[in-house]
C-alpha cells in the first residue's frame, strides 16, 4: 500500500468549493485508488463553520451532539458525545486551523462523500475509485489520535472473512475487517495533524479493497454501522449517563 499526501492552498471558510479544491490540487487519480479527504476541509469548503464570537463551544456541542456527557464529568474537561452513531469527543467540533471559527462536521458527510466520488470519476476519467472523509479520534486506553472514516463511497467498507479458514483450517466465525477505518488511519498519519497543509491523500496499491460502481445504498450503509445496544461494548456504553441533544 502506498499513501501520498497532497498539498493544497490554505482553505478559508466558503472560499472554494470542495470539487474545485480537488481539481486544482490533484494531478492524477490512479485507477483502483482511494482518495482520503479530511472532513474539516470539506466543512470549510461547504461553509459549515461558526465564528467563535457567535456562541460558546459548550452550547454548540450540546446542539450538535445526538447524545452527550457534560465536560464536568470528564477528568480533562472534554465532552464525550455520540454523533451520527459514532462515539467522538466534542461532536467532532474543532478550532484548529479554523482561523477564528468552530469547524463542525459536514452537515451530511455521506452526501459530501458521494458528491466527491462522482466528481472524481467524471473529472479524472476513472471508474474504480474510493472516497473517504476522515477525522481524528482518540481511542480508549490509548494515548494519541488516529484517523477514522466518518463517510465513504465507491468501495465496500467492511471485508467479511466469516467462513474463511485460518492457517490451520479453522473456520472463522466472527472476523470482519474495517477497511474504511484502516485506510483512514493510514491517510491521517501521512496527512498530519497541525500545519502540514495536506488535507488530501491518495492511497494506491490496495488489492484488498472491493470497489463499487455506485454510491452506497441505505442497506449497505446500515450494514457498516452497529447500534449501541448491539455493540461489543454495549455493557459500558449503556451504563453511561447520556444526555439528549438540545434542540
Amino acid at each position: 500500500m502506498k499513501v501520498t499526501a497532497v498539498k493544497t492552498r490554505i482553505v478559508e471558510v466558503g472560499a472554494i468549493d470542495i470539487t474545485d479544491l480537488l481539481a486544482e490540487s490533484i494531478e492524477r487519480v490512479p485507477e483502483r485508488s482511494v482518495i482520503a479527504i479530511t472532513s474539516k476541509v470539506v466543512s470549510l469548503c461547504e461553509g459549515n463553520a461558526i465564528p467563535v464570537s457567535e456562541c460558546s463551544k459548550d452550547e454548540l456541542i450540546e446542539r450538535e451532539a445526538d447524545l452527550f456527557i457534560p465536560r464536568s464529568e470528564n477528568k480533562y474537561g472534554v465532552y464525550l458525545t455520540i454523533k451520527n452513531n459514532m462515539l467522538a469527543p466534542t461532536a467532532g467540533i474543532d478550532e484548529s486551523n479554523g482561523n477564528g471559527y468552530y469547524v463542525l462536521w459536514p452537515k451530511d458527510p455521506q452526501a459530501s462523500a458521494n458528491r466527491c466520488w462522482e466528481f472524481i470519476r467524471e473529472h479524472f476519467g476513472v471508474r474504480h475509485v474510493g472516497i473517504i472523509l476522515t477525522d481524528s479520534i482518540s481511542n480508549p486506553m490509548r494515548l494519541g489520535v488516529t484517523g477514522r472514516s466518518i463517510a465513504c463511497c465507491g468501495f465496500c467498507p467492511i471485508a467479511i472473512k466469516i467462513g474463511h479458514a485460518d492457517l490451520f483450517g479453522k473456520t472463522l466465525k466472527q472476523t470482519r475487517i474495517n477497511v474504511a477505518d484502516g485506510l483512514a488511519a493510514s491517510a491521517v498519519l501521512v496527512m498530519g495533524e497541525s500545519n502540514e497543509q495536506t488535507p488530501i491523500a491518495i492511497i494506491e496499491d490496495v488489492p484488498f479493497v472491493e470497489f463499487r460502481d455506485s454510491v452506497p445504498t441505505p442497506e449497505q450503509l446500515k450494514a457498516w454501522s452497529v447500534e449501541m445496544q448491539d455493540d461489543l461494548y454495549s455493557g459500558l456504553l449503556n451504563r453511561m449517563d447520556w444526555r439528549k441533544k438540545k434542540v
